[in-house]
């Protein structure tokens, strides 16, 4: 069978060999869910950058530009870090440029990876079944809170290694750990997370919609892949 791992950290992926696996990229609060919702809502591609001047820099080449960092749009951005956000405004077929405290990070730090997945719960069954149908090993980096550990990306690992369980085998502390934690805590993902750091900066910011659309199951039937020109596309 196939293998499934868990990284928590961007600064621990050089602990693990990527080259031959997928790596699924996972910012639950709220890149990946971001990416997703502009995906699943008409936005043609995404072009992720670690760093705001270069992401800036695009709205020149008439791309949509989206900027976070600490949780707030950055200053001079069109768009923020809001998956509600594309879902209230047109921006079918444009290109978005973006950038994020953690998320474009993570995904930067994979490219050794034979597919990078953008993983997010409104598009984990979808996820889930695309990897079930390729013969590689699967390492799930969570882009955490920078460098630290986190609860939502973490608990989310758990869930997409118990949904790999029938074609997946783990022998990694951390992917047994998190699948643990999400069958006792995931029937009530939003109780259970609200106790995280990085939901109470959101809450702090008044953005609660936006975490309940990143902790929605499913919504989409959808599988966002980094192509090889570095875009994030649907698959």
């Amino acid at each position: 069978m196939r293998k499934v791992e868990v990284c928590f950290s961007p600064e621990l992926i050089h602990l693990h060999e990527l080259e031959g696996k997928i790596v699924v990229v996972v910012d639950i609060f709220r890149a990946t869910s971001t990416m997703v919702a502009a995906i699943a809502n008409g936005v043609k591609e995404i072009l992720p950058f670690p760093d705001l001047e270069s992401c800036r820099q695009m709205q020149q080449k008439g791309f949509l530009i989206g900027g976070e960092r600490n949780g707030l749009t950055a200053p001079g951005f069109e768009m923020g870090n809001s998956p509600i956000a594309y879902l209230k405004e047109n921006h079918s077929g444009r290109s978005l440029a973006m950038t994020t405290t953690n998320g474009t990070q993570a995904i930067e730090k994979s490219k050794q990876a034979s597919q990078i997945l953008i993983g997010a719960f409104p598009n984990l069954q979808a996820t889930v079944s695309y990897i079930q149908s390729q013969d590689e090993d699967v390492l799930i980096h969570c882009a955490g809170w920078k460098g630290h550990f986190n609860l939502e990306d973490s608990i989310f690992a758990g869930a997409m290694v118990k949904s790999l369980e029938a074609t997946h085998v783990t022998e990694d502390d951390g992917a047994i750990a998190m699948k643990q934690l999400f069958e006792k805590a995931g029937h009530d993902l939003s109780g259970f997370l609200s106790q995280a750091s990085h939901a109470k900066r959101l809450q702090n910011h008044g953005i609660e919609h936006d975490i309940d659309f990143c902790l929605s199951f499913d919504l989409y039937d959808l599988v966002v892949k980094v192509n090889p020109e570095g875009f994030l596309v649907k698959v």
